[in-house]
């Protein structure tokens, strides 16, 4: 089983890109599940989303404390929370950031695996908006292997409708703009 846990604001997508990674799995034929987790809602108040995908039925209900990636949709969230506490040995921190590798690791002390891309930069050109989760669904795809590319394609045409084409772009230039890293 794969254990996700994503962190952004509310407003910015974390909810929906769990519920959507785990659609896209079921689209495999694979079990998931999706579920949020956020105190007070607010627009802009940090929230976190899990995500579970296994081949088998999945029985746990419990939040997610020690996932198996960590995928952070704002970068300012770096500055306030340790979005790698709990991660498993041999887990991935999947990064929003333009910002150097070892600039990263130096500042926030990361010492696992992790990924990066620019996913406001992408979401900007591509969508004319500041809105990363389409943009880091590509990155998680290219950074596990958790889902084959295609296979979001169906559910962000039936969520995004008339938009899901400019969103469909995002996922996969951040797909192949994603590097991961040691």
């Amino acid at each position: 089983m794969l254990e996700i846990r994503f962190h952004g604001r509310g407003g910015q997508g974390a909810v929906t890109t769990a519920e959507l990674v785990a659609r896209a799995a079921v689209e495999e034929g694979r079990y998931s599940q999706a579920f949020p987790s956020f105190g007070p809602e607010r627009r802009g108040a940090p929230v976190m989303a899990f995500c579970r995908v296994d081949d088998e039925r999945i029985r746990l209900r419990s939040q997610i404390k020690d996932p198996d990636v960590a995928v952070v949709l704002d970068p300012s969230l770096l500055d306030v929370l340790d979005p790698a506490s709990g991660l498993k040995p041999g887990g991935i921190l999947i990064i929003n950031s333009h910002v150097a590798e070892q600039e990263l690791r130096d500042k926030y002390q990361i010492k696992c695996r992790i990924a990066l891309v620019d996913a406001t930069k992408i979401a900007v050109e591509e969508m004319k908006r500041p809105i990363t989760n389409t943009a880091m669904m590509g990155a998680l795809v290219k950074a596990t292997g958790v889902l084959k590319l295609e296979s979001l394609e169906a559910p962000i045409k039936d969520r995004f409708g008339k938009i899901a084409d400019i969103n469909w772009k995002a996922v996969t230039r951040a797909f192949s703009e994603t590097v991961v890293k040691g």
